[in-house]
């Protein structure tokens, strides 16, 4: 049921009134959070924009539970990243010795690898995720929203006992 929850948000997302734009800056925003380890500080600094900007909460958390479940297998890839850029590139080392004794820069977790190739690398598709969920919600709302509505399998769905009582149910909560 829990899988059925999270695709009705989904699909109550694309068809809101939101325009393309918050839903899209809300998936990008929480790209960055779910492709990087939630205690690190940093995530906090995407809470506070989630919160101040006008985008969508809901595509943030999509996002945020899209990107945490596939981005442990991007692990190792972060860690080759991370090490390249904490490690390989010297210049860099007084930097982030700076860094790490200054007095709130460690909770950030900079110095793991895994969490500086992440961050770099949602960084990095900030603007892509963007772009690409924005075309996603604008082509789903122009010509797939119809189409998925025809499909045999929604109809069953929708007229499906089972699924009306959950519906009836989700409705009772609020």
């Amino acid at each position: 049921m829990i899988f059925l929850k999270i695709l009705s948000k989904f699909i109550r997302v694309l068809r809101s009134a939101a325009s393309p734009n918050q839903i899209a800056w809300g998936f990008a925003l929480g790209a960055i959070a779910g492709l990087t380890p939630l205690n690190a500080l940093h995530n906090l600094a995407v809470l506070i924009l989630l919160i101040i900007l006008n985008v969508n909460i809901a595509a943030a958390i999509l996002a945020l539970t899209i990107f945490s479940l596939i981005a442990w297998l991007f692990d190792p890839f972060f860690h080759t990243i991370g090490y390249a850029v904490l490690v390989q590139l010297s210049w860099l080392r007084p930097a982030w010795t700076d860094l790490y004794n200054a007095p709130v820069a460690p909770l950030t977790r900079f110095n793991n690898t895994v969490v500086m190739g992440g961050l770099l690398t949602s960084l990095v598709l900030l603007i892509p995720n963007y772009l690409l969920f924005r075309w996603f919600v604008i082509r789903y709302r122009e010509s797939w929203n119809d189409r998925i509505r025809k499909w045999k399998v929604v109809q069953i769905l929708k007229s499906s006992k089972i699924v009306r009582f959950y519906l009836k149910i989700r409705g009772m909560e609020g």
